[in-house]
């Protein structure tokens, strides 16, 4: 029985700010227990080239020893990133062949960049896969060796190298199964499929078929394109809230043409389902502050006894049913929610060079040039603070809280105004909140 390998070869970049490659090595089809040969020149069949409204495609044919000859198309729907790719081997010679399927991704990656200011420090830089049974599973780069080898058999799954916005994933025929493993050589770092075994008689044919996604990660293309190629998006565990909070997102781009306003509107409509829970905090807040005269006045009585001004101030609560917690439950709630969005932001590509306001923030994914988002955050936290009350705080934890707005104005200049925005409108409207329901639940401060 012969064994011969066929290869084609072709390198996928990527717009990404490495602007490094990722070489793909395509379907090569040869002995299972070596790596595959470099093939001869293949063919381009000229008369095979047809473009049409929807789509553009070309063949190409390679052949080998003993009549063995490779058959590939490639398909490309206009506006897609999921290329097809069709693969016929026809065994043309005299005697038996065997080989097996093998599909590859590989990459040098860049050096990590780190810091809490730099979206990219969030979004997986690494490999993906994703399997019916064990679902979406990822691993770093940095972990290619230390988590141990893949070697899982999975049929109607799919394999990746993923970078923060962009994704090149190979998606084998879902009913051919194929053994994904991961590897380093060098630098240079690997995850394949192989599989399925291929056994050729004489004058016999296999075609296999698979998906060779390029481009960034957009979410209704991934989903369409494979089952759970869409959690390349990767939210972590927000995920469940991350995917509905994005699609709305979408939906109110095309209202408003403008990925800036969306922000803005989705932040809206976040904080009105909320407001119930919001109302509830404010409310606790506003009995809180009736009872700082007399929360002051136990704290002048006991001085240094900090432990004896703790048991009074709990005594009152008690006394006048005060829930110290009431103002904090309703925020653990809707933290979930607004991190969920945050993620959301830091992986929608779709903000990539995206405009708000032409003239200051070009790019959503940049930092604001003139840093009047940044200031505006910690304004809006300033003026926040003064409507707040500092219940039980002692003066070096007053004098703390009084330098945050700064410290997040600072902070927040350097990340992407994207989501500065987010930060500035939800704290305006949080807010405006709470000046109304300030005003709604004001009472005359308890006398001391």
């Amino acid at each position: 029985m012969t064994k011969h390998a066929l290869l084609f070869l072709f390198s996928v970049s990527l717009p990404a700010s490495s602007l490094r490659s990722y070489p793909t090595i395509a379907d090569a089809v040869g002995e299972p227990a070596a790596p595959p040969k470099l093939p001869p020149t293949p063919t381009f069949l000229t008369n095979e080239y047809v473009t049409t409204a929807d789509t553009v495609s070309v063949r190409f044919v390679a052949t080998g020893g003993n009549g063995l000859q490779l058959r590939r198309s490639y398909s490309l729907a206009r506006g897609s990133y999921a290329l097809q790719v069709r693969d016929e081997l026809v065994n043309s010679g005299a005697a038996p062949w065997s080989g097996m399927v093998y599909r590859q991704l590989l990459r040098n990656p860049p050096a990590a960049k780190g810091g809490f200011t730099n979206p990219e420090a969030f979004s997986l830089s690494g490999a993906a896969w994703y399997s019916p049974e064990d679902k979406y599973e990822k691993r770093k780069y940095p972990d290619f060796v230390e988590d141990g080898p893949l070697d899982q058999q999975v049929t109607g799954g799919w394999v990746a190298l993923s970078q923060h916005y962009f994704l090149t994933a190979w998606v084998p025929q879902k009913d051919q199964g194929a053994l994904y493993s991961l590897g380093v050589e060098g630098g240079l770092h690997r995850i394949e499929a192989r599989g399925p075994q291929v056994s050729l008689a004489p004058g016999q044919r296999f075609t296999s078929d698979a998906t060779l996604w390029v481009g960034p990660k957009l979410a209704v293309q991934l989903d369409a394109t494979a089952p759970g190629l869409g959690l390349a998006l990767d939210y972590g565990m927000f995920t469940v809230l991350s995917k509905p909070i994005h699609w709305l997102l979408t939906q109110l781009h095309k209202l408003t043409a403008n990925w800036g306003w969306a922000i803005v509107l989705l932040v809206v409509l976040i904080k009105l389902a909320l407001y119930p829970l919001s109302a509830a905090q404010y409310k606790s807040m506003a009995k809180m502050r009736k009872f700082q005269p007399r929360i002051e006045q136990l704290k002048e009585r006991y001085g240094d006894d900090k432990q004896k001004f703790q048991m009074a101030m709990m005594e009152l609560y008690k006394k006048e049913k005060i829930n110290p917690a009431g103002g904090c439950l309703p925020i653990l709630v809707q933290m979930p929610v607004f991190l969920a969005l945050y993620y959301v932001l830091l992986e929608a590509v779709e903000l990539r060079q995206a405009p708000w306001i032409m003239g200051w923030v070009g790019d959503l994914t940049a930092q604001d040039p003139f840093f009047i988002l940044p200031i505006l955050n910690g304004a809006i936290m300033w003026a926040t603070q003064k409507m707040t009350p500092m219940v039980g705080m002692d003066p070096m934890q007053k004098k703390m809280m009084q330098t945050m707005p700064l410290i997040m104005a600072v902070m927040f200049a350097f990340f992407p105004a994207g989501l500065v925005l987010y930060w500035v409108t939800n704290g305006a409207l949080g807010m405006l909140q709470q000046w109304w329901n300030t005003k709604r639940y004001a009472e005359e401060p308890a006398k001391a």
